[in-house]
């Protein structure tokens, strides 16, 4: 006799945490779910699975990732017992022999390789989730708690998830385990919940019936990931439609000793240039104005594509060695920049994530030469003390950092930059911040953000000695956020009376108004000094310009009638501490 299929769709719910990278991924999930056919919904209570997508980059990312996971485990227990839990991303990919004893809860853990195939993995985790529920009502215990260690307050069981990692992770790194570090913060986190109806698949009621009581969760999880997404790849947006998050390439090679991405990540590996541009013609002709380019090191695009090529080109020195080296046909950051530029349409290309060691002279001729590209540059360079960037081991001196703004600037008018700092890493002496705050004030960066140190098991850096207190560190990113909040300040008055091309995003929310110089969420609280006293009244709209990528930086403010989602020019009438207030031109 054939199962009885469903009479609905199965529900397949998801919540994903982290960066715009991140972000890729569970569109790519979300993407292969519905490849048969499925629609969107936001009731989280009736998903048959819920998948959370995890962030593992720093402390706070890591609690918020198990809390979460222990929180969806509370709503399952109250409201939808069978429901499976699916935890992918970074979490699984830096703690993969782990999570499944500490979190006995969840039904199955994937990992970035496994992305592509999360239909399968979600079926077999709802047969999963029903066969403990079947063996649970054979042994009386139907009215069992479905959570294990994390039962009851989320919050505690997550201070004791996030122990047991921290001591597992210690034990590795004094035993001489392998580690790798990454090459700058990526943080901010970007929160999105989208829940999926999975078309319905009788092989769920299949697997369900034949299965026996399982030995714990399923665990597809690759220990080095070489993933890495393609055209082919389904993927279901959930940026607005008129900008998109373009992955060019997954992975780090960079040694820097405060980082943990390429134990998670990988090594680099870049897409083929004939992918990332058929993907763009889609994107424009789907709407896109804006395509953002994303990577662990997009400076570092195409190096490995190479043959024979060699992964320890992290240094400067090396890097133009090996760039100079290469065929004239070869990929790199500038061919994909110039084949994109040249693509019919009007938007921007917005250059996200590059290493300052690997920046040439070719690549400031590029962005100068391609009118598309927005004149803005995300470069974070994480300290200038000299005995600073040697302990992070960011492979580039005061020196060369200098002399490559200089020539930015000079080559590429009007270019705004963007960078971030940490503060407070081990060994940094009152003497060597204040020579950050010097550099703070003589370059006058558009746009900063400032972090603390946070020490991460598996690292290098979490070893040094030396590490710096916690009201040290805050009382330091204060400092420096004072300044750079001075500079942002003079840099947005210089702006009035301007003329602008921004792009229009959508009509500003009472929200939005009032807290227009309040505290942004992302980039090292770029605007914690703002009083908040100030807001706007009436009917704005939100908007963006060159300087402004999603999410991270400043808006444009606009009393006007404007079309969303398109290209307008505004001319600046007033400003906030970091954001401008304009009219139509």
């Amino acid at each position: 006799m054939k199962p009885k299929i469903p009479s609905r769709r199965v529900r397949v719910g998801l919540i994903s945490l982290g960066c715009a990278k991140n972000l890729v991924d569970a569109e790519i999930m979300l993407g292969s779910l519905m490849k048969g056919g499925v629609e969107i919904t936001n009731d989280p209570g009736q998903a048959d699975a819920l998948i959370v997508n995890t962030c593992s980059f720093i402390d706070a990312a890591q609690e918020e990732s198990i809390d979460t996971i222990l929180e969806s485990t509370e709503l399952r227990q109250a409201q939808r017992p069978g429901q499976a839990l699916i935890v992918s991303g970074c979490l699984p990919q830096r703690f993969r022999d782990d999570l499944p004893k500490l979190l006995p809860e969840v039904d199955a853990f994937l990992g970035i390789d496994q992305v592509a195939e999360v239909g399968r993995i979600v079926t077999e985790a709802i047969a999963n989730r029903r066969a403990k529920l079947e063996a649970q009502r054979a042994e009386g215990r139907a009215n069992a708690p479905a959570v294990g260690k994390g039962q009851g307050k989320a919050k505690g069981p997550a201070a004791a998830v996030k122990g047991e990692i921290r001591r597992l992770d210690r034990a590795r790194l004094q035993g001489g385990g392998h580690t790798h570090d990454h090459a700058h913060p990526d943080p901010g986190p970007v929160h999105t919940q989208a829940h999926v109806h999975l078309a319905p698949a009788a092989a769920v009621a299949t697997l369900a019936a034949a299965a026996a009581p399982p030995a714990g969760p399923i665990v597809e999880v690759n220990v080095r990931p070489a993933f890495i997404p393609d055209f082919g790849t389904p993927r279901f947006r959930l940026t607005p439609k008129h900008f998109a998050y373009v992955k060019i390439a997954e992975g780090c090679n960079h040694p820097c000793s405060f980082c943990i991405i390429p134990r998670m990540r990988g090594s680099h590996r870049s897409r083929s240039q004939s992918d990332i541009v058929s993907e763009a013609k889609l994107l424009l002709k789907d709407g896109v104005k804006e395509l953002n380019l994303i990577s662990q090191d997009s400076t570092y695009y195409g190096l490995d594509l190479r043959a024979n090529h060699s992964r320890n080109i992290a240094s400067p020195e090396k890097f133009r060695a090996a760039a100079g080296a290469l065929p004239a046909d070869a990929t790199t950051l500038c061919t994909l920049v110039r084949a994109l530029n040249g693509l019919k349409g009007d938007f921007w290309i917005r250059l996200l994530y590059t290493h300052p060691a690997h920046w040439t002279d070719e690549l400031i001729r590029t962005l100068a030469e391609c009118p598309k590209v927005a004149r803005y540059v995300d470069m974070p360079l994480q300290h200038i003390h000299a005995n600073m960037l040697e302990r992070m081991r960011r492979e580039t001196s005061r020196e060369y950092i200098e002399d490559l703004i200089e020539r930015i600037r000079a080559g590429i008018p009007g270019i705004a930059l963007r960078t971030t700092f940490i503060v407070g890493f081990p060994g940094e002496t009152e003497s060597s911040f204040e020579s950050l705050l010097e550099f703070i004030r003589t370059t006058r960066f558009e746009r900063l953000g400032v972090f603390t140190y946070s020490k991460e098991d598996g690292t290098r850096a979490a070893s040094m000695v030396g590490h710096v207190s916690e009201s040290v560190k805050k009382q330091r990113r204060e400092r420096a956020m004072a300044e750079q909040h001075r500079i942002a300040q003079e840099i947005a008055a210089a702006q009035v009376g301007r003329t602008l091309r921004v792009l229009v995003e959508k009509e500003a929310g009472a929200r939005e108004l009032k807290e227009a110089r309040a505290s942004s969420w992302e980039h090292g609280l770029i605007r914690e000094l703002d009083s908040g006293a100030f807001s706007l009244r009436g009917r704005y709209l939100v908007a963006r310009g060159e300087a402004d990528a999603p999410d991270i930086d400043g808006r444009v403010y606009i009393r006007g009638d404007l079309a969303p989602g398109k290209f307008a020019k505004v001319r600046i009438i007033g400003h906030t501490d970091y954001d401008l207030l304009a009219e139509p031109a």
